[in-house]
């Protein structure tokens, strides 16, 4: 044990005592002024707090190949243990296709006023199924991953961001399969095809709105995560996927509804891409003929879809160009807004 020098009052090593020797503790190295304003000046923040949004974007945006890695190895790893492996990112949306037209191709004549119904029905599928599983799988994104968000400090929007793009990249391998079926069935290749590219952008950008929306929401309150699929199974009814909107009788006589069926995000997204895969998608459209009242009538009459041109007389409710504009919107909106919202949690995730 350490021994007293009852001399001079200090304490030298076990066994041995020593006098003589005054050991002085050096001076604090504290810079003179305000400490806070020393903590300013070298860019220091309070742990736990939340950064500026300019400061929080550098740091998403400096992290970027870690996000990229992140769901490039989370793809990889997602359908290890199946034995037919990456074939399921195609087989899912397809065998959905196959229900859908069972049921709604096949039961209730909903390919009325549509041709080649395969290639139109496949291309609302695996288009809304994108949006569909980004907004489902951010819905656990936070609880999933809440060992690595204790562990580590990064941007908690990386999280949504990964999971978007890991849905990004299994789409892109489902559109080699939707292309080769809407050349199957009849529809040529066009120059009209380079819109997939500007469509897809902005649906990913509304995807990642609508992500780090839900992923604050449902972080917050688990409940929110369990309602998601409900919702999301409604909108799948009400975005024109397994059908027209304007073969909808009770729509008929309802212009603003029927604007509101065209207009919502998923509804727009899904036009958009049958406009550029679908040459007779865009012929058929209404409005893409002179208005003739009594074509439009018989379209949407008892003999509905025996000839789905006659659908290219009626008043063109919605245009290509409002559309356009429509998905321009949804985007940023839906960027802005879950953005900001997400980042004014920043400091909370991982807590309780």
């Amino acid at each position: 044990m350490a021994v007293a020098d009852v001399n001079n009052g200090q304490l030298s090593a076990p066994g041995a005592f020593e006098t003589g020797v005054v050991i002085v503790a050096e001076a604090p190295n504290v810079p003179d002024g305000s400490l806070s304003q020393y903590a300013i000046e070298h860019g220091l923040i309070p742990s736990g707090t939340r950064p500026s949004l300019r400061r929080y974007l550098k740091a998403i945006w400096q992290r970027r190949h870690f996000i990229i890695g992140y769901a490039t190895a989370r793809n990889v790893s997602m359908y290890t243990e199946a034995k037919l492996g990456q074939i399921w990112q195609v087989l899912t949306p397809l065998l959905n296709a196959c229900v859908y037209y069972l049921i709604f191709g096949f039961i209730f004549q909903q390919s009325r006023g549509v041709e080649h119904y395969i290639a139109f029905l496949v291309c609302g599928v695996f288009i809304f199924a994108f949006t569909e599983r980004s907004i489902v799988t951010n819905a656990n994104v936070m609880r999933v991953n809440l060992p690595l968000i204790r562990a580590l400090y990064f941007p908690r929007a990386a999280l949504p961001l990964a999971y978007v793009i890991v849905e990004l990249e299994q789409t892109m391998l489902s559109l080699i399969v939707l292309f080769a079926i809407v050349l199957g069935f009849g529809e040529p290749l066009t120059l009209y095809w380079f819109l997939m590219v500007p469509v897809m952008l902005l649906q990913t950008i509304f995807n990642v709105g609508a992500a780090l929306l839900v992923a604050r929401m449902a972080g917050a309150v688990q409940d929110v995560g369990e309602l998601i699929p409900f919702l999301l199974r409604i909108a799948r009814y009400f975005c024109g996927v397994m059908y027209m909107v304007t073969t909808l009788a009770p729509v008929y006589d309802h212009p603003v509804v029927e604007r509101i069926l065209m207009l919502n995000p998923m509804a727009v997204y899904i036009s958009l891409a049958r406009v550029a895969l679908m040459q007779t998608y865009r012929l058929d459209a209404p409005g893409n003929l002179p208005y003739n009242a009594a074509a439009c009538t018989k379209f949407r009459g008892d003999e509905a879809g025996v000839l789905p041109v006659l659908q290219a007389h009626c008043a063109a409710v919605v245009t290509n160009p409002q559309l356009w504009i429509a998905a321009i919107g949804w985007a940023v909106v839906a960027l802005i807004v879950g953005g900001v919202f997400f980042w004014r949690a920043e400091h909370v995730y991982g807590r309780g």
